[in-house]
């Protein structure tokens, strides 16, 4: 692939996805249908996927930023769950799906079928997730869902290092892949833990927010490989990096926050398009790769490789849900009532992504002179059941949620609780205030000081205001029309300064830091919707 290939997909895969912002089909699944289309246009580069470039260099920045994203608190609250999830379910799902895969396919070594069983064990919660906070799904389901993603790859990555080393007959024990699996992930946490701290540190000391920025693009890519390089799961150092400093961002400064979060979602957004874009451009590749197995009969070994992944799930996570619940009165205690309907939605939502994909293509040809069997037909069932899962259950996913009527955020009581805590937060400032300004050091004339206390008094009456009556005529309450108002202002404002800089009365330099003002003045009163 050239730069111009390159530059090609990522043009058309960031276009396709802004497109799908404006219908009601997820993103995902609009990027894998017109890649498969795309796939077989005549003069179609090929874009065979490189596990060599997706496990380092696209993984590592996919997780850290879902990590930033998460709650530490949240994920500690569910970690029960999400560990049953995340490492019970990829394991049970590595022998189950290996060992159906074995009974159905013949000929195909139990090894092999185990190799199969963990490339495609760990769900890709990127798709689910977003339909998840699309549709106002319930905080812990998506909670749990996002836990899910973070640390079922490294489980499954570790599983498929054990079966790939019994499958090209180098004889590894049980012991042996237990104790592979703790060093993967004993060391992953371990790495993780050593650099967080000093790389907290040395964002909090960066005076600049290009700089700590810059930082954050290589943060990462740092943890990722500081872990491969002694053994260890990378995917877990970065996990453990990204939610501490996720944890700790309000102590660096409110620039680096700003761009740290347009940059973030920038590349999230680049790299995301771009994945499931190739997962669709890999068809040709896979069946092409079939060798001796019919199209006919792969077909029906990847229907039944499909049902099996969908009904491991759910014998997983139904008894995972309720038996804890059951035998354990302190689980009772701590987490809330449970129905069916929350563990129906986790099991429906277990699609397969890139990383699946990324793992197959990694397994090699020969090793040390042994051939691994049956390389061609794991790699095509490992693209059908991605995109099986990423069709039917992305596609059913949303109106499932819709039909089961899941109770969703609460958001009087969220707005209410974030009223209480600004009025606090308020009262706080305007005593440190009063403070500051009886020491003649801190003078200020009256309508400077009545300024300060005015947008303290507006930040902790803009939250109440949501709570309040709604505008007849608009539909808007009075912290939206304050806000609406407040950016026409700033835009006659900034037409103003154009239309300046035009007359040549000020120049581009001027204008950019007026503009910046205005636009940190915008930011201020328009707090994020999406």
């Amino acid at each position: 692939m050239d730069a111009l290939q390159l530059v090609a997909l990522v043009a058309a895969s960031t276009a396709i996805a802004g497109f799908a912002r404006r219908t009601p089909v997820p993103a995902p699944l609009l990027l894998v249908a017109v890649g498969l289309v795309a796939s077989y246009v005549p003069g179609m580069p090929d874009y065979t996927l490189d596990p060599h470039i997706v496990l380092p260099l696209i993984l590592p920045p996919l997780l850290y930023t879902a990590a930033l994203d998460s709650s530490y608190l949240d994920l500690r609250a569910n970690i029960r769950p999400v560990a049953l999830l995340s490492v019970g379910y990829v394991l049970f799902a590595t022998v189950a799906v290996g060992w159906l895969a074995y009974v159905l396919v013949p000929d195909l070594p139990l090894t092999a079928a185990l190799v199969l069983g963990a490339v495609i064990a760990p769900p890709d919660a990127v798709a689910a997730t977003a339909i998840a906070r699309r549709l106002g799904l319930p905080h812990r389901i998506t909670t749990i869902l996002q836990g899910e993603s973070l640390v079922n790859d490294a489980t499954a990555i570790t599983a498929y290092k054990v079966a790939l080393a019994a499958a090209v007959g180098e004889g590894i024990s049980w012991a042996g892949g237990l104790g592979e699996f703790a060093l993967a992930a004993i060391g992953g946490i371990s790495v993780g833990l050593v650099l967080m701290v000093p790389i907290h540190w040395l964002r909090c000391r960066l005076g600049e927010a290009l700089l700590q920025n810059t930082l954050s693009l290589l943060i990462p890519f740092v943890a990722y490989a500081a872990a491969e390089e002694v053994g260890a799961s990378g995917v877990l150092a970065v996990v453990v990096v990204g939610l501490f400093l996720g944890h700790r961002a309000y102590q660096v400064d409110f620039a680096t926050r700003l761009q740290e979060e347009a940059v973030w979602k920038m590349v999230a957004f680049v790299l995301e398009s771009a994945v499931f874009a190739l997962i669709g451009l890999q068809l040709p590749y896979v069946v092409q790769g079939l060798g001796q197995y019919g199209i006919g009969e792969a077909a029906w070994y990847a229907v039944g490789v499909f049902v099996a992944v969908v009904v491991v799930r759910f014998v997983w996570v139904y008894p995972a849900t309720f038996l804890p619940r059951w035998l354990s009165n302190r689980v009772r205690e701590r987490e809330p009532e449970v129905d069916w309907k929350a563990p129906l939605v986790v099991g429906w939502a277990g699609m397969r992504g890139v990383v699946s994909l990324a793992i197959a293509f990694s397994i090699p040809v020969v090793t040390d002179g042994v051939e691994f069997p049956a390389r061609n037909l794991v790699l095509f069932l490992t693209f059908t059941t991605v995109i099986g899962t990423l069709v039917v259950q992305g596609l059913t996913l949303p109106p499932l949620i819709r039909l089961l009527k899941l109770p969703g955020r609460d958001t009087y009581t969220e707005t209410l609780a974030e009223a209480q805590a600004q009025s606090e937060a308020s009262r706080a400032a305007e005593e440190r205030l009063d403070e500051l300004l009886e020491d003649e050091r801190n003078a200020l004339p009256k309508p400077l000081a009545d300024r300060l206390r005015t947008v303290l008094e507006r930040r902790r009456n803009s939250v109440w205001e949501r709570l309040g009556a709604v505008n007849e005529v608009t539909g808007e309450n009075a912290d939206d029309t304050y806000r609406r108002l407040s950016r026409e202002m700033i835009d006659a404002e900034r037409e103003v300064f154009v239309q300046l800089r035009d007359a040549r009365r000020i120049d581009d330099e001027m204008m950019r830091t007026l503009l910046r003002r205005l636009d940190l003045e915008e930011a201020a009163a328009y707090r994020e919707t999406d």
